[in-house]
């Protein structure tokens, strides 16, 4: 990501953290104490929190590995936890505004009795208390889900022109790590080993690998050169990947042995049998064609039609032209299914095909809901997962 847009982002992003920290303090602390010290702390930690979210990427590259893994967490945190509270006071303060405009506009109702102080202060306070265990106990099941070991979702795939003698052929698909200063080497070593505790003929990685460049990176990914597989590991990049460095991460992953496929095909199998996997880069990096960017028509130049062709792409996009182009299977990520509520909700507004198996024609996608997180370290709704997809003719 370019600077200025990197600005961009951070700055309308640190414009909204700052309003809603804004409202979490009035209806937190104003509305429910008088006491000055009280008021003075809340605020200076108000407005520490509000700062620090916009100005966090640029403070890790000039702090300690170990500062940034806290200062990462901790603010990424927050700000799930605190969207929580966002949305359940703006929740409560939306049905008490449509009891007061039923009440102002029913002729059978009667007219409100004035509220004492004393009893706002008690409904102020109970709404608090309310909003920040609900919240509490949201962010808390998204933290431990975030960091426990993902679901298993075993797929078995039909595809009409796979060779008799691969039928049973399998690819576990690892998608959205986003390995980071939270995401780290244990978290990593751990899917390694149950992904080659699932013995797959293939590994497919579908981008959003990282969230920072090689130099910050190279230790919690180099695990990932320990996966075991009978055709070995194929990457293709994520939108992330080029944010932190496409041609760096590139040439990192293939001095761990990863066939990188940046708009090209491999055969997997041998000459009496095989199938075409193709590689894509990232669908939003389509117009950068200097750097890589989606290009399938150049992915299976010299194809021959009459085979059979899985497509690794990141985006779940462009999956009819895929289908048209010959692809009997995508496999896909970027999602992450929404992540957490309630954005599990509204991704289908943004992605038609937002997670799970998804047919066109003769073709097929699954979405995969990913296995690490971006943003806040908590997962609601959407549970991360690993991907065995089981090929049969």
């Amino acid at each position: 990501m370019s600077l200025w847009r990197s600005l961009l982002f951070f700055g309308v992003a640190g414009a909204l953290a700052a309003l809603m920290h804004i409202y979490l303090y009035r209806r937190l602390v104003r509305d429910t104490t008088t006491a000055a010290r009280v008021r003075k702390i809340a605020i200076a930690v108000t407005v520490t929190m509000a700062i620090v979210f916009p100005v966090q990427r640029f403070a890790l590259r000039a702090i300690p590995r170990s500062w940034g893994v806290a200062l990462s967490t901790v603010t990424w945190f927050w700000m799930g936890f605190a969207t929580y509270l966002f949305l359940w006071l703006v929740a409560f303060d939306s049905a008490k505004a449509l009891r007061a405009l039923y009440l102002r506009l029913s002729p059978a109702a009667k007219p409100p009795e004035p509220v004492s102080p004393e009893r706002r202060l008690f409904l102020s306070r109970a709404l608090a208390g309310g909003a920040l265990m609900s919240s509490s106990a949201l962010a808390g099941y998204g933290f431990w889900r975030a960091f426990e070991p993902a679901e298993l979702t075993e797929m078995p795939i039909r595809l009409s022109r796979l060779p008799k003698a691969l039928d049973g052929l399998t690819i576990v698909q690892l998608t959205d790590l986003h390995i980071s200063h939270i995401i780290r080497r244990p978290f990593i070593e751990e899917l390694v080993r149950r992904t080659n505790a699932l013995k797959p003929d293939l590994v497919a990685i579908t981008g959003d690998l990282v969230d920072g460049n090689v130099d910050q990176l190279a230790e919690a990914v180099a695990p990932l050169r320990n996966l075991k597989s009978r055709y070995g590991t194929f990457f293709v990049t994520g939108n992330h990947d080029y944010y932190w460095g496409d041609v760096q991460w590139a040439s990192a992953l293939s001095r761990m042995d990863f066939q990188v496929l940046r708009n090209r095909l491999v055969r997997i199998g041998d000459a009496g049998a095989s199938l075409d996997l193709v590689g894509v880069d990232d669908w939003g990096a389509r117009n950068l064609r200097r750097r890589g960017g989606y290009d399938l028509e150049r992915a299976i130049v010299g194809r021959t039609p009459d085979r059979a062709a899985v497509l690794l792409a990141h985006e779940p996009a462009n999956f009819e032209t895929a289908v048209a182009s010959g692809m009997d299977l995508q496999l896909s990520g970027h999602t992450h299914g929404g992540q957490l509520f309630p954005m599990t909700a509204l991704v289908g507004m943004r992605w038609r095909y937002n997670r799970g198996l998804y047919t066109h024609g003769d073709g097929q996608l699954y979405v995969s809901r990913g296995i690490g997180f971006w943003g806040p370290p908590l997962r609601v709704g959407s549970n991360p997962e690993i991907v065995k997809v089981i090929l049969l003719a």
